[in-house]
């Protein structure tokens, strides 16, 4: 929750960043960019650190980084320093603090209701932002940016000492199973490594997903509020149905986890492209009819479904590649969702300014989701995979 939460706040950042330092709208969200980009790219490390020293380690430097970089943006002028600030340490910061070493963790815990479990902890992503963001906007309101940073940096710093000594060992030993699961089932000849992993369908497949994935919902994102503005609604109401979505997926991230332990993962994934492109379409109808019930319909389509995927992906790979080695894989797999995000984001700008349209956008991003939810029908370990299988560890 305070990894995602805080980074996500930047988003309240752009209007006074833009006042206060003469920047473009591009310079400031590039900044937001850099932070999505270093946090997949950096990914693959966090795993292996996180294999390798564990998770008090991690955790701890994840909050310091946190914590300097907010207390270090008051200090900055050029845009450059505030790549290195809130983009970069922001960025390492969100992925050590994230889901990669998260799922880990979790599937420590748990073997029968891995997506359940691995589902609640990505809803507490959404529910960061839910909090921690209109808080920060208070601050905004009461106090400069500069300020507002300083604020949030002195916070995050306090925390650090309660992170360092929280009973990480006893999270890292997991369920008392666990250990008696590795020494009977995961032979030293058949233990993943990220080579190995790299030479299979599957993993291959899970990248693909998550690559595509947030291709088509990053295309649609964010330009979101400014297309409904566009489209006569008021800010207000374009901003509420942007916040109502988020808030949406949170239930949908839920929910999707559980129905995936129970009937398996192929036809609950299908279900959420279906409806995240119901979705997309709806706001292309709007282009000709904006109307309110259009509205309504595409922030319960969209929003239900946002976001749905990343536990499922997060719990079979968990799973698939089990072993010691599993927090460095599922980083790779991880990091292909940040490089979607920067590219989705890219060629969103790029189709409106080249078409003066949104329309092209939204064709692009039905043909992302379509193309993402293929590896769960063409490669036989994701179509044929059960989330309930073996004992609960």
């Amino acid at each position: 929750m305070i990894g995602r939460g805080t980074a996500d706040t930047y988003v309240v950042f752009l209007l006074p960043l833009e006042r206060d330092l003469s920047w473009t709208r591009s310079q400031t969200t590039s900044v937001y960019s850099i932070y999505l980009l270093v946090t997949g790219l950096s990914s693959p490390i966090v795993g292996m650190l996180f294999d390798r020293f564990g998770p008090r380690a991690l955790y701890t430097c994840g909050m310091t980084s946190l914590a300097c970089a907010y207390l270090l943006a008051p200090q900055v002028h050029t845009l450059w320093q505030f790549y290195a600030t809130v983009g970069v340490m922001t960025g390492i910061a969100a992925a050590s603090l994230g889901m990669v070493p998260s799922s880990s963790l979790i599937s420590r815990w748990f073997r029968e209701r891995l997506g359940t479990a691995i589902s609640a902890a990505f809803a507490g992503l959404g529910l960061g932002a839910l909090f921690i963001v209109p808080g920060v906007q208070y601050l905004l309101q009461t106090h400069g940016w500069r300020e507002s940073y300083q604020i949030m940096g002195g916070v995050l710093l306090a925390f650090v000492p309660l992170v360092f000594f929280l009973p990480w060992r006893r999270f890292a030993e997991g369920h008392p199973e666990y250990d008696q699961l590795k020494r009977s089932s995961v032979a030293p000849e058949h233990e993943w490594t990220v080579r190995t992993a790299m030479r299979t369908r599957m993993f291959w497949g899970l990248v693909w997903v998550f690559f595509f994935t947030s291709v088509g919902m990053y295309t649609i994102m964010v330009q979101t509020v400014a297309y409904l503005v566009e489209q006569g609604f008021s800010p207000i109401v374009a901003a509420t149905a942007f916040g109502t979505s988020s808030m949406l997926s949170v239930v949908g991230v839920l929910s999707t986890g559980a129905i995936a332990d129970r009937i398996g993962p192929r036809r609950i994934v299908s279900l959420t492209f279906v409806g995240s492109i119901v979705g997309v379409t709806l706001l292309l109808l709007m282009t000709w009819f904006p109307l309110r019930g259009l509205l309504i319909a595409y922030v319960l389509a969209f929003g239900i479904c946002q976001g749905a995927r990343g536990p499922i992906v997060s719990s079979i790979s968990t799973r698939l590649f089990a072993g010691k080695n599993v927090a460095a894989i599922y980083g790779i797999i991880f990091a292909s969702n940040a490089v979607g995000a920067g590219l989705g984001s890219l060629m969103a700008g790029l189709l409106h300014d080249f078409s003066g349209s949104y329309r092209p956008s939204f064709v692009f991003s039905v043909c992302a989701l379509f193309i993402a939810g293929l590896p769960f029908w063409r490669v036989p370990e994701l179509r044929d995979f059960r989330m309930r299988h073996g004992s609960r560890p």
